[in-house]
């Protein structure tokens, strides 16, 4: 090994950018140096397939961390690796194991976990981008952001919790926000008492600090920092002369009631929280864009059920009613009335005494059969990226190919190698939701290249947004083709007609298996799918 050490603990140079905290904070101006011996070098290949390109840092544990090379399949990668190994690395590699088992997009993704003895390291997904408490340095958020971040981090969480499991260290210095806007929670722990109510009580921590740029300590300070001490401290929630923490809207101007509601009752050991999903469903509800006015994201969010009402699933969850704003109240009777609506003007129903738009006009003489329903697009509902074979990177922006703009929608990342992805994966997707059944007469899906080939399926239920649960949709639905497939389609539009007259259809998944030529290797924009049924 070499004589020369690496940068210890207490030559981190402050200030810059960090990208790839271990544990979201620097070391203690007051930690003692690290051994030497194991010491990684720049140019390094460990187990002969992770090439040390950069250090970045040292996190508050001892570990270094590292921007690297997979020399195999050419990808960047993070190195979080200690000296020496053994016992000293346990639980770092015990952590790893477990996050490794799951699949996330808002969870970085653990590709390997490594104990060579005299030094340990875990490699995991390389994330441009800053952590949240590097982001929050200059000014808090705007409170739809600070939303979407809550969102993201309680959507991971629910993730993790599903198998059991516990992160155990959230905190803005974990939450990592990439170039693209992507939000990523890495490092969890397995070496403290965490629970997952402490990790869910942890989300209004980071609703806390996005709006205020103050940590309220929810549980403990942050592992290796303490309030006002060193590079690595964050200032400490604003309190009174009490010790009583001051709410956000009390700390910055412009923080609405139901999110400064929802963040205190998070924070409050006294409010029993609710679970992970619905948080982050709740939140999801609430990280509506500005222009969809006609859905309602400012209801007020109370713990307290009140007395004869029935409680919400929030509330049944952890004893908190999520009361709906008038405006979310009116768009419901809308629904409502339009599906009535739809319902009196179906022209099933036998008996005419229920159905008065069926009955004989003047333009309809008794005894002829109704009209068909008058064939038109068909709004999707929602889309998801389905990618069983791959590294959860591509599985962004399915939005864009259904929200009317043909020159912007989802595309694949270059693959080098061969049209059919190499050796990488068999083909990946677009799953469409119709909302409802429909009587589907075709499907035209525009294209931002000639020479794919693609296919569509149908199916009749929903997967898990996971590389386990894309693997099942792609094996269910591949049971039902809908027409046949383009071979190397000599146009940039794909139109999809063989669908059964006779039956319904909701789940659609749009697969693609080979890949047009573009850039020097091969990559596939979909730029929008429009649906055409009744």
């Amino acid at each position: 090994m070499p004589s020369s050490a690496g940068p210890s603990i207490d030559t981190i140079t402050e200030g810059g950018r960090v990208t790839q905290v271990g544990e979201g904070q620097d070391a203690d101006e007051s930690a003692p140096p690290v051994m030497t011996f194991g010491a990684p070098t720049a140019g390094e290949i460990l187990a002969e397939r992770y090439e040390l390109v950069e250090h970045i840092n040292n996190d508050s544990a001892g570990r270094l961390v590292w921007r690297g090379v997979d020399v195999v399949l050419r990808r960047p990668v993070a190195v979080v690796l200690r000296y020496p190994g053994g016992d000293s690395a346990t639980e770092m590699l015990q952590a790893a194991v477990a996050a490794s088992r799951v699949i996330h997009p808002n969870l970085v993704g653990v590709y390997d976990a490594i104990d060579e003895g005299e030094r340990a390291y875990v490699v995991r997904e390389w994330v441009d981008g800053q952590s949240l408490r590097e982001t929050v340095t200059e000014d808090p958020l705007d409170p739809a952001r600070a939303t979407a971040i809550g969102a993201a981090v309680a959507s991971a969480l629910a993730a993790v919790h599903a198998t059991g499991m516990v992160h155990g260290n959230v905190h803005p210095g974990t939450v990592m926000i990439s170039d693209d806007g992507r939000v990523v929670l890495a490092d969890a722990r397995t070496d403290g008492d965490d629970s997952q109510e402490s990790d869910v009580r942890a989300v209004g921590g980071i609703l806390y600090f996005a709006l205020t740029g103050h940590w309220p300590h929810t549980e403990a300070p942050l592992r290796g920092a303490t309030a006002g001490h060193g590079r690595a401290a964050i200032p400490d929630g604003v309190r009174d002369a009490n010790g009583v923490l001051a709410a956000p809207r009390q700390v910055r101007a412009g923080v609405p009631a139901y999110l400064d509601d929802l963040t205190m009752d998070l924070l409050d050991a006294e409010i029993a929280p609710p679970s992970s999903d619905v948080l982050a469903a709740e939140l999801a509800r609430l990280d509506v864009p500005a222009d969809e006015h006609f859905l309602d994201n400012t209801g007020p969010l109370r713990f307290a059920a009140e007395t004869g009402e029935e409680p919400s699933p929030l509330a049944a969850a952890g004893g908190r009613k999520v009361a709906v704003g008038i405006a979310g109240l009116l768009a419901v009777a809308l629904v409502g009335l339009l599906i009535g609506i739809s319902v009196l003007g179906g022209g099933d129903d036998k008996d005419p005494q229920t159905n008065p738009v069926a009955a004989p006009t003047s333009s309809a003489p008794a005894g002829d059969a109704a009209e068909p329903a008058a064939v038109g697009p068909i709004k999707i509902s929602r889309a998801q990226i389905i990618d069983p074979e791959g590294d959860r990177t591509e599985v962004k922006n399915a939005d864009k190919v259904f929200d009317g703009d043909e020159n912007e929608g989802w595309e694949t990342q270059t693959y080098r190698r061969a049209a059919n992805f190499g050796n990488l994966k068999k083909g990946m997707g677009i799953w469409i939701d119709l909302g409802a059944e429909r009587n589907v007469k075709s499907v035209q899906v525009i294209l931002s290249a000639q020479g794919a080939s693609a296919q569509i399926f149908s199916g009749t239920k929903e997967y898990p947004s996971t590389r386990a649960g894309d693997a099942q949709l792609v094996a269910d639905y591949q049971k039902r083709p809908v027409g046949p497939a383009f071979e190397e389609h000599d146009g940039t539009t794909m139109t999809f007609p063989g669908f059964d007259a006779e039956q319904k259809y909701r789940y659609l998944l749009f697969w693609i298996t080979e890949l047009p030529a573009s850039d020097g290797g091969y990559k596939l924009g979909v730029q929008e799918i429009k649906v055409q049924g009744s």
